[in-house]
């Protein structure tokens, strides 16, 4: 399942580069996730690195993208083979 950021975001631009897939960017007036680009750092690491060092812990599961470990690591072969293409 992808993440999301909500609005207790603080704007404290830590979570961005942590991001090895590039799914995080600045919004309107939050940071915003990717869906189609967070893995939840599957293939990358055991954890969620934004959510790791986000201060105010908003970052949770977004219920509007569901997706199985299995589908988070083959969208991460994608990504991986598209950046390397």
């Amino acid at each position: 399942m992808a993440l999301k950021i909500t609005d207790e975001c603080i704007n404290c631009d830590v979570c961005e580069p942590e991001c090895p897939n590039d799914a995080i960017s600045q919004g309107a007036e939050i940071y915003v996730i990717d869906p189609h680009r967070c893995t939840e750092c599957v293939g990358h690491f055991d954890e969620p690195q934004c959510r790791k060092v986000c201060p105010v812990d908003c970052i949770p599961n977004d219920p509007r993208h569901v997706e199985t470990k299995e589908e988070l690591h083959a969208k991460y072969l994608r990504l991986t083979t598209e950046k390397a293409g």
